[in-house]
Formats: C-alpha cells, structure tokens, sequence
C-alpha cells in the first residue's frame, strides 16, 4: 500500500517530536520505570565475606577446592503493548490537539522509549471491536510502522467497548507483558476484563481528557453532535444549569474510572489533549521508579 506524502511527513513529524522528547528526557526516566521481566544466571565468581551463601554453588566449589558462587544480571527486555481506544469519542479538542492526537503523541513517545531500551513494542486499536493488531517486535521499522497507523487507520466503528481490547491481549499475549492502555475511559464494565488482564501483565492506564469536558465553556446556543452515536442537540452552554449537569456528568464518569481502576489494581497517569501531554508522562516515570 503506498502511503499519501502528506502521512509520511506527519509520521516524520512525530517522529521529530518524540525522538526530542525521548532523547533528552525520558529514556533515564522508562529505564529506571521498568525493570525487566526478572534476573538471569550471569557468571561464577570467588565467594567473598558478605555474599549472600544462598547463591554459593556447591558443584563448582567442591571441584574448585574454594568457594564460588552464582551471579546474576536483570533480564531487561520488556515487550510493551500499546493498547489505543480509536473510538468517535477521540475526534473531540477544544486546544491544540484533538484528544486523539494526543494519545497518538504519547503512544508514539512510549514507542521510541521502548526501542532505544532495546524492547519490544506492538500495538492494537480497538472501538466497540479490536480494529488491528500489530504483534510486539523490536527496531525503528516497527515504530514507523505503529506510528503510520496511529495516524492513517480509519476505524470501522465509532462506539466504544475497553472491555473487547483488554478480552484479546488477554487471549493473544502468551508472555507477561507491560500494556499500556489509552482511552478517555467512556465506557463502563470493563473492570472485570481489567482485573484479568492485570494478574498476568502489568496493566497501565492513560486517561485522556479536554478542558471543555470538565469545564464547559460559556458559548451560547450551540449544536453538538455524538462523535459515537451521530445524535446531534441544540444546547444552551451559556445556562449555568446546563454547565453543572456537564461537570456533574464529568466527575460522575471520572470517579467510576477511578473506582475501575482501584478495584483492579492498576496504576494509572492522566492528561489533557494539548502540548503538555509530556510533563504528565515524566511525572507517572518519576513516580513509579520510586515504588
């Protein structure tokens, strides 16, 4: 399939962006985040006062005449799934960027970090169906790869179901792997697939949000159209009642996505869709490499 000039030069875009971001901020911080699926044999040395006499190997130390024991090097390579909600809900920005755009930036950051850490990375795009699947591979053509169709996939579906993304990695991940999984979280019952998912693989959540969700801004008459339904209303934005119903609505909403997430145990960063999604990233870095 050959690819419109106008996407290559927004994946070389992003590609610029991330790989700043990557290169002069976050690889330390996603080395340090993650530590690998565990510790592997390395070498045997010579026993010295303070080893642990757990790790002595008795085999070698009885040929030896003298005490050795075993060591051991973190295994460092992770495979990082990027689990991104491409529901009519992501086409929603009152700033710089839609909400999807913002997700596509963040997993695109997640990517590079992941290569330039030697680790595999894959992707699956789900709505209210899992609309494709990459399957997690290592090197900079798999991130160009993740990165065309972050920006040229057109979801057959509008609606949302998390439940249906978190149902397949469950079924197609045969190894433990670290998934990240971004979405603004309009959707309820998928706490039990979470709560699946999370006993196997270490599960993290990306909310995204827009300022005009949590704070309706005072326009007027306005029409607004469902990006997942296609429903379309004339609404009053400049009634006060009507902006407390929204805030209501969106606090309700955040609140059982806060509640989804305890009950499954999964940590979770949140940011808005504008230039800033960085600093939320850096911040979740920094706060789990201290846990």
């Amino acid at each position: 399939m050959t690819v419109p000039a106008e996407i290559l030069k927004k994946v070389k875009r992003v590609e610029i962006d991330t790989r700043k971001l990557v290169n002069n901020i976050f690889s330390g911080e996603y080395h340090t985040a993650f530590k690998g699926q565990g510790m592997t044999f390395s070498d045997f040395r010579e026993y010295v006062a303070g080893d642990d006499v757990r790790a002595i190997s008795w085999a070698l130390t009885a040929r030896a005449g003298k005490p050795y024991i075993k060591t051991f090097e973190e295994e460092r390579e992770l495979t990082i799934m990027l689990c991104v909600d491409v529901s009519g809900s992501q086409d929603f920005g009152s700033k710089t960027y839609l909400k999807g755009e913002t997700l596509t930036y963040v997993a695109a950051t997640l990517a590079f970090s992941a290569i330039k850490n030697n680790d595999q990375v894959g992707l699956v795009l789900f709505s209210d169906e899992v609309e494709l699947y990459i399957p997690a591979k290592k090197g900079r053509a798999q991130v160009f790869r993740i990165l065309r169709e972050l920006l040229y996939f057109k979801p057959k579906k509008s609606k949302t179901k998390i439940s249906v993304g978190l149902d397949f990695l469950r079924g197609i991940l045969k190894k433990r792997a670290t998934i990240f999984l971004l979405s603004d979280f309009q959707d309820q019952n998928y706490d039990a697939s979470l709560k699946l998912l999370e006993r196997k693989h270490e599960v993290i959540a990306g909310l995204v949000q827009d300022e005009a969700e949590f704070n309706f801004p005072d326009v007027g008459l306005i029409e607004l159209q469902d990006s997942e339904t296609g429903e379309t209303l004339m609404l009053d934005s400049s009634n006060p009642a009507f902006r407390e119903q929204m805030k209501t609505r969106f606090n309700k909403d955040f609140e059982s996505f806060q509640k989804n997430l305890k009950k499954a145990g999964v940590d979770s960063f949140r940011f808005e869709a504008n230039d800033d999604y960085h600093k939320a990233l850096l911040a979740f870095f920094k706060r789990k490499r201290t846990k």
